[in-house]
């Protein structure tokens, strides 16, 4: 299995025995942390996937202790090859967090029922290559080149800083396709962590 749900509101329930739904303040906030981080790095699962469903209002100091400090040592690789997206967030929600994330120029991946967008501080070039991987679900720098009329060394530099934020997956292939191995390095398929 490539992704597991993690339910904001059956954790908060488990480690929260007052039953509030509205998650504030660093204190709260760093005892969640601390379990989703020890999730993150025992789950054999790449991708773990918070459902903010049913939750209530977050705050900035929240946010901040939560989702900008995981998504930071996400992309300094403190988990491994983790990766994380968040579910169901309301627009107070995702506002909170954009904001935490924005100070920080952090950027993670959410879903819902308008379907993905990106949340916090990414490069317009950037957001336009997550796009097209969306979009083709599977993306190798060759095919993105020749998509948009690029350089090779451009296309791979994009699809890699997509990858080290943690945006796309990154899939060492095999001989497949073997017109592409005639370019240098490793051939690599880029590839949507919705897929």
């Amino acid at each position: 299995m490539f992704r597991k749900i993690l339910s904001l509101k059956k954790l908060t329930q488990d480690l929260f025995k007052n039953g509030t739904k509205e998650m504030t303040g660093r204190t709260r906030g760093a005892r969640l942390r601390e379990t989703i981080e020890k999730i993150l790095r025992e789950g054999e699962e790449p991708c773990l996937v918070i459902d903010f469903s049913g939750m209530g209002s977050i705050d900035f100091s929240w946010a901040d202790e939560v989702v900008a400090k995981i998504v930071s040592r996400l992309w300094s690789n403190e988990y491994g090859e983790k990766f994380l997206v968040l579910k169901g967030l309301n627009p107070s929600q995702e506002e909170n967090i954009g904001v935490a994330l924005e100070r920080k120029r952090l950027a993670i991946l959410t879903i819902g029922p308008g379907g993905w967008r990106v949340i916090g501080s990414l490069n317009n070039y950037l957001i336009q290559t997550l796009k097209e991987v969306m979009k083709q679900k599977r993306l190798t720098l060759r095919q993105l080149s020749e998509k948009e009329k690029i350089g090779m060394n451009t296309s791979g530099t994009r699809l890699l800083n997509l990858y080290k934020k943690r945006l796309v997956l990154r899939i060492e292939r095999g001989d497949d396709l073997k017109r592409e191995t005639l370019h240098r390095g490793r051939p690599y398929i880029y590839q949507s962590l919705l897929s």
